[in-house]
């Protein structure tokens, strides 16, 4: 089989509005992925927006911003508890948000930025809840 016959070119959608975009790289219902996968996806924020504003009563995420600088908060919905964490490439770190934690970011600087995130299930409008941080 030639090589142009075993390589997969998959159109994908990038979805913009005033706050910026958001790109599914990995939707996890593509040709050859393992059976049990979630999505690999991208979202950009602008200059005083905020993504996000939701929590998933089963999907788990972890998030990574890659450009810029935002502000990650975090409720859980249960406890009440909050919590605030600075992110940016220039201090790398990965965060894990478990369900039930309400989360958004907002844009702390006068650039876009860039979150890089995995979730462990596939989307499912019935697992995000709209939530007021």
């Amino acid at each position: 089989m030639m090589l142009k016959d075993r390589i997969k070119i998959i159109p994908r959608r990038l979805i913009k509005d005033e706050r910026g975009w958001f790109f599914k790289a990995i939707t996890g219902t593509e040709e050859n992925i393992p059976s049990h996968t979630g999505e690999v996806y991208l979202t950009m924020g602008t200059k005083g927006q905020a993504k996000g504003g939701h929590y998933h009563p089963r999907a788990v995420e972890w998030f990574t911003v890659i450009e810029g600088k935002a502000k990650l908060k975090l409720e859980d919905i249960e406890t009440h508890e909050k919590m605030e964490i600075m992110m940016s490439l220039e201090e790398a770190i990965l965060v894990f948000v478990p369900n039930n934690v309400a989360h958004i970011f907002e844009n702390v600087s006068n650039d876009n930025f860039i979150v890089l995130a995995y979730t462990d299930l596939l989307y499912n409008p019935s697992d995000t809840i709209t939530y007021q941080l």
